[in-house]
């Protein structure tokens, strides 16, 4: 399908907004103290200088004391103080042609009671919320009245910041929406029993926001089109919400999205990661569109320029958001306007940025290491003043993403892998089917380096003498590691969750999977041995399976495991493992009391991550200039590296990625391109 249908501008009001193409509100991490500061500001310039029509500012941006603001990593509209910074950033995102809207937010009892303010949240009813477990307290006649007018205020701080418009948020349970739900809102006066009634407060602020705004003014509500789960707002009920909000001219438009960020669960089906196929909620958007007189804004994994075309095209939607796959790639609507849709990099569904978010840090793309960090690296890397002849040893993500950022540079780059393909730790990591977009990363990225002219030599190991043989003046190791061993008694009667997935090692009928990493690697192999039929047992000394994952991703992982019986044993740490007739004992510790039980299987399976590989390291530090020495505080500021020691020695010596320590994709990625930059 052609992608014309993206191009085509759409107006609202006295705003043009120039493609079809947006970013949804969201939470990004990169606000100071509650404000767009630079680095929150050159993260939504860079999608306007990619292209990109409309980026939605400040998810969930707090407009009153009682909802969180900064210490939930979200904006602050609550005083005059954010005025300033919404101009500048308007005034970056205006300069490369895009339009800018801001949302606001009181997210009621969809908040923790021990915030920065340590205030109670409040819900229209005494209702607990599950995610965050807090007890709101129910609203008073003073509590309408001064919400009412702190979204008219934080509306008018938008406006006079010179953003275009001005966007609601009714979904993932925040205040607006959990009057509509009868789950929630079980007040017996005007607010409460009747949908005109669950209204009312919605229609309040809508019209104290006019007040100050102007009806001029482009406004518009985000809202969920289905919430998903047992007891929420069914597709009917929100489609007779959708329409009782726009039938007299109100709104502008609406943005809807499916599901309820109710509780963990559910935070998966309204995040949709790589388990889900794409654009899976179109339909139902579509069917409020039908149904509605006023534009209509979708996100949920539009991942690709194809679909989204064809949501624009057969009239599904009249925006179409790509907010993760512009974490990947915030150059996607330039890119595919000069024909070169090859180069995007793909959003391949992992959420990872989301899921950091969720532990209080800062949303980075998985395998993009520039998004949110455009003060310290360059989507573009310039041209470098000297050519320089790099060797790359190790075509994993570390390694081609090294070749790549060095042959953009201008560097002749020359990258060893002695198997026959690239990726390296991701062909164990994609196994179960539901990850295989994991690989999406080393094609494109092996696409890359190739379309770039890296000499790429698969197939052949890299020796100290073959390395020499090139006259290297940089040597980069990405080599990654092996897998890490305990070390109990017996532990040479078990195997490692690499053996497993690699296909190594058959699993048995009875498996006791051990994890001492807490991250995807023992689920993705416990979830890969019950699939073909096996008993597992999940053990874990934390107190919960994979407790480095967050709520997006690990929700997935224990369905999954749900699904096929898997038990669960939290608090134990493995200590010994002893062969009893044709079996295996694991005896395992309590983390707390020391308690000692036994568990009779057929096979042992622990993961506790990698260890480097540093044979050529170690081989090749004392040739090197630098003695393989890394100025660290340069390393951390993307800075050039200086450090030489032997003068005499033609070239420098770094390791990256998994050459250095156990970590992950990203921290991989960002390795090779912060040292790459400046090279």
């Amino acid at each position: 399908m052609t992608t014309a249908a993206l191009f085509k501008p759409l107006k609202i009001k006295t705003i043009s907004i120039r493609n079809r193409i947006m970013s949804t509100a969201h939470t990004s991490g990169a606000g100071e103290d509650g404000k767009p500061k630079e680095r929150y500001q050159r993260y939504h310039e860079e999608k306007a200088r990619g292209g990109i029509g409309l980026t939605i500012i400040g998810g969930s941006t707090a407009v009153a004391p009682d909802t969180p603001g900064a210490d939930m990593l979200h904006l602050d509209a609550s005083t005059d103080d954010i005025i300033p910074y919404y101009q500048e950033l308007a005034d970056r995102v205006h300069n490369h042609g895009a339009a800018v809207f801001a949302q606001i937010a009181h997210m009621g009892r969809r908040a923790n009671w021990d915030n920065d303010r340590w205030l109670v949240p409040i819900s229209p009813s005494r209702v607990r919320e599950p995610a965050h477990r807090s007890f709101p307290r129910d609203m008073e006649d003073w509590d309408f009245r001064r919400i009412a007018t702190a979204f008219a205020k934080a509306a008018k701080r938008v406006r006079d910041g010179g953003i275009d418009g001005l966007e609601l948020s009714a979904t993932h349970g925040h205040l607006i929406d959990q009057f509509w739900s009868p789950r929630i809102n079980k007040r017996q006066d005007k607010y409460g029993g009747s949908l005109e009634n669950r209204l009312r407060f919605t229609l309040e602020i809508i019209d104290a926001i006019r007040t100050e705004v102007g009806d001029d003014y482009v406004l518009g509500l985000r809202m969920s089109a289905d919430e998903l789960f047992d007891g929420g707002l069914s597709h009917d009920d929100c489609l007779e919400i959708a329409q009782k909000l726009t039938c007299d001219g109100r709104l502008d438009y609406l943005s809807v999205l499916a599901g309820q960020a109710e509780n963990l669960p559910s935070h998966a089906v309204i995040f949709p990661g790589m388990s889900m196929p794409a654009a899976p909620y179109l339909g139902i958007a579509s069917r409020i569109k039908s149904a509605i007189d006023v534009p209509l804004f979708h996100a949920q994994r539009i991942s690709d320029t194809t679909t989204a075309a064809r949501a624009i095209a057969e009239g599904h939607v009249d925006m179409v958001a790509m907010t993760r796959p512009h974490l990947a790639d915030p150059h996607i609507v330039k890119k595919l306007s000069e024909g070169r849709s090859d180069d995007i990099r793909p959003c391949i569904g992992a959420n990872y940025c989301i899921d950091r978010l969720y532990s209080g840090g800062q949303a980075y793309c998985l395998h993009n290491p520039v998004t949110g960090r455009e003060m310290l690296l360059a989507h573009e890397p310039a041209k470098a003043s000297d050519s320089l002849k790099v060797v790359i040893i190790g075509a994993g993500v570390a390694g081609l993403e090294a070749a790549r950022v060095a042959a953009l540079r201008g560097h002749k780059v020359i990258l060893f892998e002695k198997d026959q393909k690239t990726g390296g730790q991701l062909h164990v990591a994609s196994k179960l089917a539901w990850r295989e977009s994991l690989l999406t990363i080393s094609r494109w990225l092996e696409a890359q380096v190739r379309k770039l002219d890296v000499d790429l030599r698969l197939g052949q190991a890299a020796t100290v003498e073959r390395i020499l043989e090139q006259a290297p003046d940089v040597i980069i190791l990405a080599t990654g590691g092996t897998p890490r061993k305990l070390s109990f008694p017996g532990a040479e009667l078990s195997i490692n969750s690499w053996d497993i997935l690699s296909g190594a090692v058959k699993p048995a009928d009875h498996v006791l999977v051990y994890d001492e990493n807490g991250s995807e690697s023992a689920l993705s192999a416990a979830e890969y041995i019950a699939e073909r039929g096996a008993k597992v047992e999940f053990v874990t000394a934390d107190d919960r399976p994979g407790i480095l994952l967050e709520r997006t991703t690990r929700p997935v992982f224990m369905r999954n495991l749900h699904d096929h019986g898997t038990v669960f044993i939290t608090d134990q740490k493995l200590i010994e493992v002893y062969p009893e007739g044709n079996r295996l004992v694991a005896a395992l510790a309590n983390e707390y009391n020391g308690a000692e039980e036994e568990h009779v299987v057929d096979q042992v399976v622990v993961e506790h991550g990698t260890d480097p590989d540093t044979s050529l390291y170690e081989a090749l530090k004392p040739l090197s200039r630098n003695l393989g020495e890394v100025d660290l505080e340069k390393f951390a500021q993307a800075g050039i590296q200086a450090i030489v020691h032997q003068p005499e020695n033609k070239f420098r010596l770094f390791r990256i990625g998994d050459a250095v320590a156990s970590r992950n994709v990203h921290a991989a990625m960002l390795d090779a391109h912060r040292l790459c930059q400046k090279l």
